[in-house]
């Protein structure tokens, strides 16, 4: 009997579910796979072997509005856990039931500490994935310490100073997982797009898990290159005082990323860790704005993308054109290729047997510890 493998995975934005995916299809048919979600939608198409189990959110509160001890101040070992929500309650009970039901060779959270420290206190070998961030915390540094491997879907060359050698030498890295890093054509990705063959594009990329990129930053940038074609995808924030020059486009949410970014001969980006990935893998004069997230994620990744020399990172959008200019000249002075060296292809397949390897631990029928149990029964 092969043991399953549960798979907690976060619902903000799409990187989380997409990685996820990528690995899971990677794992061998006969290893059962069983997502725990808030959003079941935010999967691409998964193998016959994963099924998804949908459960109530841990970090919105629920429709009846709690009362009692909701403010209550949160133990620094928790980052998330108010007290009184039924819903988190339910989610933790379907996951612990699923637990004791399944018997699983593993379990992996993408991402949140307190289902880590579940695991943990359920006798269940976990895998922490890894993000930038300052994640020193007691909540953070529990589910790590606690796990029996932590994954960085991330090149080594990106870690930022000041992990513990504990960590590193149990963390597996997984450069560019769940992005298709095939090099596109840019003048087939321009014609299949309907875009100009010999204008000069500049790609303003937002992630799906914030607000999206600020419009008026832009205006100034596509003002300043007349003869520049400039275009957005991904959420945007518009604002009364901007004003949109003709050679700016808002493309909206689009589902091929990549085929935009290939048509690109320049990109500007906020710091998710699929959108970093995708420009990474087309290798483009590059440069990146990091939005606030929680620990100060994207933050950390831009420093660390500039500290490789594989983007100009910026602490905020330019607020004029020669701000704009001066990033640009530094952004065409990059070393392209430090950008490729960022991604392996093989991402997935590697971190599937990783944990492959890591669930095999449980694959016979049952423990010696069980069958007493049960005998005694």
């Amino acid at each position: 009997m092969t043991a399953p493998i549960g798979y907690f995975v976060h619902h903000q934005g799409r990187g989380h579910a997409e990685r996820a995916a990528a690995i899971v299809s990677a794992l061998t048919p006969d290893r059962p796979i069983t997502f725990f979600t808030a959003r079941a939608e935010i999967f691409p198409p998964l193998p016959p072997h994963a099924d998804v189990i949908a459960i109530p959110s841990l970090f919105e509160p629920p429709a009846t509005s709690p009362h009692g001890f909701d403010h209550d101040r949160t133990p620094d070992t928790l980052h998330c856990a108010p007290l009184g929500w039924q819903t988190i309650t339910h989610a933790v009970a379907t996951i612990a039931a699923w637990f004791d039901a399944a018997r699983p060779g593993l379990f992996v959270t993408d991402v949140s500490a307190e289902l880590a420290q579940l695991a943990r206190i359920a006798s269940v070998p976990h895998v922490a994935v890894l993000q930038h961030g300052d994640r020193a915390d007691p909540g953070h540094m529990a589910a790590y310490e606690g796990a029996v491997g932590i994954l960085a879907p991330y090149h080594a060359s990106l870690e930022q100073p000041g992990r513990p050698a504990w960590m590193t030498a149990k963390t597996h890295y997984a450069p560019g997982v769940g992005i298709d890093a095939r090099t596109l054509d840019r003048s087939e990705a321009r014609a299949a797009l309907g875009l100009p063959i010999d204008a000069e594009i500049v790609l303003a990329v937002g992630g799906g898990g914030g607000s999206g990129t600020p419009a008026t930053p832009l205006t100034l940038g596509a003002r300043a290159e007349p003869d520049s074609l400039w275009i957005s995808i991904g959420e945007v924030q518009q604002e009364w005082h901007a004003t949109p020059p003709d050679n700016l486009r808002h493309m909206g949410w689009v589902a091929n990323p990549e085929q935009w970014i290939a048509a690109a001969n320049r990109v500007v980006s906020s710091a998710g860790n699929t959108t970093v990935h995708m420009i990474a893998a087309a290798g483009r004069p590059w440069i990146v704005v990091p939005e606030w997230r929680y620990f100060d994620e994207q933050l950390w990744k831009a420093r660390m993308l500039g500290a490789a020399g594989a983007a100009v990172t910026l602490d905020h959008w330019p607020s004029h054109a020669l701000a704009w200019r001066d990033a640009w000249a530094a952004a065409l002075a990059c070393d392209l290729s430090r950008q490729t060296r960022l991604i392996d292809p093989k991402a997935a397949v590697t971190a599937a047997a990783w944990l492959d390897r890591l669930a095999g631990w449980r694959d016979a029928a049952q423990t010696p510890d069980l069958i007493v149990a049960e005998r005694i029964a």
